[in-house]
């Protein structure tokens, strides 16, 4: 049975349908999931956003539109990036740094803890590097652009226009460049 079908029948209360793709789907949450970092938060945070997201997408699929696996990807991400986004409101300025962990190589490799701590730590020390060359917004806009976000989905998450994304990647760009030239 197709993963279309399988949506239609849980949106009608087969429970075993809707189990199906939550499992399925479960190592593409983690894998999303894991390209977000969120300050003051655990990993399993933002898998259960994705969770919630998954959840939501398997009641909402309709038939004939896109693939379940792209709508499902595009709700789960949406989901994760609208807690990052809630987290870095006013109400929760203590988790207000969140830096996407960009993925070499597309897959998430298994690593020790080890590798995993001195990778991180080598990224935030990057990126606490580049923040201090970069503005605000430059610097969220070059990070979700490095993740592998377009101008208008940056505009979306970040609630600016198009226009002020597109220029600040571009400022943020040359000063990177005289930065490592």
């Amino acid at each position: 049975m197709t993963d279309e079908e399988n949506a239609l029948k849980a949106q009608n209360g087969d429970k075993t349908a809707e189990e199906i793709l939550l499992n399925k789907y479960f190592p593409l949450v983690k894998a999303v999931a894991a390209r977000f970092f969120l300050c003051g938060g655990e990993s399993e945070d933002l898998e259960q956003e994705g969770m919630v997201g998954l959840y939501n997408a398997v009641g909402s699929f309709g038939a004939g539109s896109a693939s379940f696996s792209a709508y499902a990807y595009t709700c789960v991400r949406n989901a994760i990036i609208d807690a990052v986004k809630k987290a870095n409101g006013a109400k929760y300025s203590a988790l207000n740094n969140f830096v996407p962990i960009v993925e070499i190589g597309g897959e998430v490799s298994p690593a020790s803890p080890e590798d995993e701590l001195i990778k991180r730590e080598n990224r935030r020390e990057f990126l606490q590097k580049i923040s201090k060359k970069l503005s605000s917004l430059e610097f969220k806009v070059i990070v979700m652009y490095v993740d592998g976000m377009g101008a208008a989905e940056i505009s979306s998450a970040l609630g600016k226009p198009q226009k002020s994304v597109s220029n600040a990647l571009a400022r943020a760009k040359q000063k990177l460049i005289k930065l490592y030239s």
